[in-house]
């Protein structure tokens, strides 16, 4: 397994992660923010999605080897759980955020099996909340949640606590501790640029207001 910082490094070298302390994103949520991760982006770079694919393969095996499922949450879980379920060689659903509204109104495509041990792929994990409705679905279709995956995570407290609350074992791949810290080692941030990034993480549904 690779260390947080190996993979900060490739989302910054990508872009795949903006830091702009003095000119924050707005997230769909409305909260502002200094820092803007769209994994998204790795999915152009082969040798990356490659890293990624391997890394999500190696956690399930570590830390959930009795899974015999993997669903990806939608949209942006959807390509790197395809991509570890095909290496694991192990059935694949992925989980809608609501049920379709025509055809047969399905939630979970894929054709889950009743009593998986399903593993929950997410590209990114902030509040936790659109991640633990994945799960909730999952649930309510009769499967067994063990775990999720996820490339990123925020670290919020109030996800670290939902989870907690939820039952669910979160592992990622690299989280935002190890992009600060890599990003000041490479000179891409300040030391005061520092200060106003850890005050957002201690707060960020109240900084910049």
């Amino acid at each position: 397994m690779t260390t947080p910082k190996h993979f900060a490094e490739k989302l910054l070298q990508i872009s795949a992660v903006k830091i702009e302390p003095q000119n924050p994103f707005t997230w769909a949520s409305g909260w502002k923010s200094p820092v803007y991760c769209d994994n998204r982006t790795l999915l152009a770079h082969p040798h990356i999605r490659d890293f990624v694919k391997s890394e999500l393969a190696n956690m399930i095996l570590e830390h959930f080897p009795q899974a015999d499922c993997i669903a990806g949450v939608a949209t942006a879980g959807i390509p790197h759980g395809m991509l570890a379920a095909d290496l694991l060689k192990l059935p694949f659903v992925y989980v809608r955020s609501k049920p379709k509204e025509h055809g047969r109104g399905n939630q979970i495509e894929g054709g889950l099996q009743p009593d998986a041990k399903v593993v929950v792929i997410e590209d990114l994990v902030s509040t936790g909340g659109s991640s633990l409705q994945a799960v909730e679905a999952l649930r309510n279709a009769g499967a067994e949640v063990i775990g999720m995956c996820a490339l990123f995570t925020y670290g919020f407290p109030v996800a670290t606590e939902a989870f907690e609350k939820a039952g669910v074992p979160l592992k990622t791949i690299s989280n935002y501790a190890a992009l600060l810290e890599t990003a000041l080692e490479k000179g891409l941030v300040s030391g005061e640029d520092m200060e106003t990034l850890q005050t957002w993480r201690e707060s960020p549904s109240t900084w910049g207001k």
